[in-house]
């Protein structure tokens, strides 16, 4: 998911930038309304597990691997607005050390798998949630589906950068294919660790689960 530099123009890297960074800075003016002593150091502690998690590969299919996005995972534990912010940290520390992704190209990526994986992960979760019984036992069902829609739903937002400005001179109907259809795999991938990190903060420590606090979950 993370794009190299010179896949994308400029001009289109530049504009997909701006949204990102316009998207970061109202999560940041969102984010600090709730702040306090036990969110920041639980947003550390997610954005290291994220930050070790997408650099862990799995296998999709011959000669593909994929790796967790973890924006809905973000977004359920500390919020749409502060899971933005921690993926964005993340994928900045990956670009600038670690070469994960093109200095370039992240605002593409922030807007790929900060902005459409946390927010837009968050709104899918917050809708499938809304047409299911308000259980705890069911969020960790619903954040799964829901991270695995935000996958496809940000390789759908490569297609779209990459249908305006890309450069790799492939058609745009083999891009589309290639990325919906591995993407749906990753997405299976990224579901399962989903379910079963959030299943696990669950039934330990659902107080600190951001998700679970305006919703007046019940026990089942």
């Amino acid at each position: 998911m993370h794009i190299p530099d010179g896949f994308i123009n400029m001009p289109t890297s530049a504009g997909f930038g701006a949204a990102a960074a316009g998207s970061v800075w109202y999560s940041i003016r969102r984010a600090a309304r709730f702040l306090d002593d036990r969110r920041v150091p639980l947003a550390g502690l997610v954005a290291a597990f994220v930050f070790a998690a997408q650099m862990i590969n799995f296998p999709v299919a011959a000669g593909t691997s994929g790796h967790l996005i973890g924006g809905v995972l973000a977004a359920v534990l500390v919020g749409p607005w502060l899971g933005t912010i921690v993926l964005t940290v993340v994928l900045l520390v990956q670009a600038v050390f670690f070469a994960d992704g093109g200095l370039s190209a992240l605002g593409l990526n922030v807007f790929n798998m900060a902005v459409i994986g946390a927010l837009g992960g968050y709104l899918i979760f917050r809708l499938l949630m809304a047409l299911v019984p308000r259980a705890r036992s069911l969020l960790p069902v619903v954040a799964g589906t829901a991270a695995g829609i935000s996958v496809v739903l940000a390789s759908l937002s490569f297609v779209l950068e990459y249908a305006v400005g890309g450069a790799g001179g492939a058609p745009i109907g083999t891009v589309a294919a290639s990325m919906v259809g591995v993407h749906a795999l990753i997405g299976i991938g990224e579901g399962l660790i989903t379910a079963l990190v959030i299943g696990a903060v669950m039934s330990t420590r659902p107080d600190i689960v951001y998700a679970a606090e305006p919703m007046e979950l019940v026990h089942g």
